[in-house]
């Protein structure tokens, strides 16, 4: 402040001070918004609290470098969901004619919403929590609804890293331990398990040595010993990336982040070199265009963008807040983004390549029980030796030469030729077998390695790859909760931590008993999607509808040096939350129709059967979506009925030479105004500082902002950086 001024001169005086609060901003430089002498808030000033404040913003962490940053926002959204939901959905909805609508709504839908979540975080500098707190308080349960939605993921999705861990130790074995089915004896002679030679030896290895499931979800079991040990290694593993914050799980993600891609692109160049890779990635890149007319085929691409770039866990916005403010979001959001989708591709090419492996190692082993089942009828007459063309032979069959022979005996035997119980073997039927989730992991995949040469190294590769994806994923899961919750309650950040982590171990219990496989099916089904679809909807709506898209993209112009494209302004006002608005109704809907259910493991058939889940579990189910969801309701009524202050409603005026205070309270807006300028609303000059204005589409040069020497703005206003112009 000048030595001149006013108030300078007055505070040496005794004179009794008469000037109004707007003859003071009127002669007055730009004052820091707490430390000024005029304070306007909704609290006495409290220097004690303003150096903590100020220290706690000094020394809020910082990333190390931008690829650092790039890598961890890269190791969160590229998961396990690459790896087996993507190729899974490609599989399923169309091969090729899939990759369309799954592109067109990553840029309608999951790069503008993604780009806000980075913007937010990174211009407030806070979680989930204090980011909504601050933008529109009514809506604040969307940080704790957040939090509520990554608690209940990272217990599941842990429980899957230590299935990765398991595999990962069982793998330094030669022969692997599921390439086979296990030998039992029965008195004095050798059998294979029953189990096993019913079904096969990695789905025996998958259900009964390493989960040893129960028959459904109402058999407990006990605990799974083996299980319960790996989960306590995974969640260890977490806790040690996490204990010291952004310095160390940063560190991390330079391995967690970048081993993945070294694995696929081995697994590629050793998938291309198996004989039949290239049926199977002629078959992903075969389209079937009628599926691009299916609804259901956009909804589920909808939902895996959706959850692909971690829209709505808080991970997004935590990593981003500890950002410099003048650090190019858009850029991080494009390129984050468009790694993604080609990671998913890169991972379905592995996928399709050693299906189409797996899929003519499973043909040739069908062609050969089918030519044993014919050599049977030959030698029993049923099937007369004319039928057989006199060029096979059988000791050398070829897949060509048993189809002619399937065909002409279908042709001669046709009354009675189900009678007979041959396959047609046919490899399409084998690559139309649709395998998802930790089945195409935990089965398809181990199967394949099992035909693989020097099959260990191969599996350690796999499973490693699978870990790091997965801790990737749960460190940005487990910073959407530390973040937020150490930012507003000002815990301490180890405590808290290891806190956290050994309370979700105690909870993940449930996911290690032996019917702990239909839990994880469980949350992974219901627990997040329709609740983070709200989540993300309601951010959609405070950012472009209450806080106002202009404004932000006002702010977006000062904070990025360059004003973001138009077309981010017509999708976060209009298209995102309409997409968003149709696929929660077709989320409820499909909810609605097809009952929840599982795929329960029975052991005496040695086959899955779709249950429904008991009254108990739907209670379950149900409940996680309300306890979800319930904090959205909750924080408005208690805002919006002022049973809980936001320090909104509050101001004081402190005038340090006079000690003198008016504290008002429950004041309208207008009447504030009234009561700080002396004037009417209509009179009283914006408290805002001269930005450079922001119109929306189509507008013309805005107001340039006149800069004071000093980088703050002149014509007596406050600060940019203060909290009232900032976003």
């Amino acid at each position: 402040m000048p030595k001149n001024s006013k108030v300078t001169q007055r505070e040496h005086s005794s004179e009794h001070v008469t000037e109004s609060v707007a003859d003071l901003l009127a002669h007055q430089e730009p004052v820091d918004y707490k430390r000024s002498v005029l304070n306007v808030t909704g609290e006495a000033w409290d220097k004690q609290k303003e150096g903590d404040e100020d220290l706690d913003a000094e020394n809020r962490p910082a990333w190390n470098s931008k690829l650092q940053y790039i890598l961890a926002q890269i190791g969160y959204s590229v998961g396990l969901g690459n790896v087996w939901r993507f190729p899974y959905l490609c599989q399923k909805n169309g091969g090729g004619a899939y990759l369309v609508p799954y592109l067109v709504l990553l840029i309608i839908i999951g790069l503008p919403l993604f780009f806000l979540e980075l913007a937010v975080g990174q211009r407030i500098r806070r979680g989930s929590i204090g980011v909504w707190n601050y933008i529109c308080p009514r809506l604040g349960g969307i940080g704790y609804a957040s939090c509520l939605v990554c608690f209940f993921v990272g217990l599941y999705y842990n429980v899957i890293i230590g299935w990765s861990i398991f595999y990962f130790f069982k793998s330094f074995q030669y022969p692997l331990p599921w390439s086979e089915c296990p030998i039992v004896r029965n008195g004095s002679v050798a059998v294979v398990e029953t189990e096993c030679e019913r079904s096969s030896a990695t789905t025996y290895f998958w259900y009964r040595e390493t989960l040893d499931i129960s028959n459904s979800i109402s058999e407990s079991g006990g605990l799974n010993w083996k299980m319960t040990l790996c989960l306590l290694v995974a969640w260890s593993l977490v806790g040690l990336a996490m204990i010291k914050g952004i310095q160390s799980s940063g560190k991390v993600m330079y391995f967690s982040s970048l081993f993945p891609y070294l694995v696929l692109v081995c697994f590629l160049v050793r998938g291309l070199l198996l004989r039949g890779a290239v049926d199977g990635i002629m078959h992903m890149f075969t389209p079937k265009l009628d599926k691009m007319l299916d609804p259901q085929v956009w909804r589920e691409a909808a939902t895996q963008v959706f959850f692909a770039l971690g829209l709505g866990f808080g991970g997004v916005i935590a990593f981003s807040s500890y950002n410099k403010q003048d650090n190019n979001c858009h850029f991080d959001a494009t390129l984050v983004s468009f790694i993604n989708f080609f990671t998913s591709v890169l991972a379905t090419l592995v996928v399709f390549a050693v299906l189409g492996f797996k899929a003519n190692i499973m043909n040739e082993k069908c062609v050969v029980e089918n030519a044993e089942k014919i050599l049977g009828y030959l030698n029993t007459n049923v099937l007369s030796h004319d039928l057989i063309p006199p060029h096979v032979n059988f000791s050398h069959l070829t897949a060509k030469d048993y189809h002619e022979m399937y065909r002409v005996i279908m042709t001669v035997k046709e009354g009675h030729f189900k009678e007979l119980g041959l396959d047609a073997c046919l490899l399409e039927d084998e690559l139309n077998k649709s395998v998802q989730g930790t089945g195409l992991a935990f089965i398809a995949f181990t199967e394949a390695m099992t035909h693989f040469p020097a099959s260990p190294f191969w599996s350690v590769m796999f499973f490693l790859m699978l870990i790091n994806l997965g801790l990737g994923s749960m460190i940005g899961t487990m910073s959407g909760i530390t973040t937020p919750i150490i930012d507003t309650f000002k815990v301490r950040k180890e405590v808290f931590t290891v806190g956290c982590c050994i309370f979700a171990f105690v909870v993940g219990l449930i996911f290690v008993q032996r019917s702990g496989n239909y839990f994880v099916t469980m949350f992974d089904d219901y627990s997040a999607t329709l609740p983070l679809t709200v989540v993300v909807i309601l951010e959609n709506i405070a950012v472009a509808w209450i806080y106002g898209t202009k404004k932000f993209m006002q702010e977006l112009t000062e904070m990025l040096g360059f004003r973001p494209y138009q077309f981010y302004y017509y999708a976060w006002k209009y298209v995102s939350p309409i997409c968003m608005a149709v696929l929660m109704t077709a989320s409820i809907i499909q909810l609605g129709v097809s009952p929840p259910g599982y795929s329960a493991w029975i052991r005496e058939e040695a086959a899955e059967k779709f249950l429904f889940y008991p009254t108990w579990a739907m209670a379950i189910l149900i409940s996680l979506i309300i306890l979800a969801s319930l904090p959205l309701p909750l924080v408005f009524i208690l805002r919006q009925f002022h049973l809980v202050s936001d320090g909104s409603n509050a101001l004081s005026v402190t005038y340090k030479k006079g000690r003198m205070m008016k504290d008002i309270s429950n004041l309208e807006d207008n009447d504030e105004t009234r009561f700080i300028l002396s004037k009417v609303p209509s009179e009283t000059p914006s408290p805002m500082p001269t930005h450079r204005s922001y119109l929306g589409p189509g507008s013309n040069s805005p107001m340039e902002m006149s800069s004071a020497p000093n980088g703050r703005y002149g014509s007596g206003y406050l600060l940019a950086s203060t909290p009232e112009s900032e976003l």
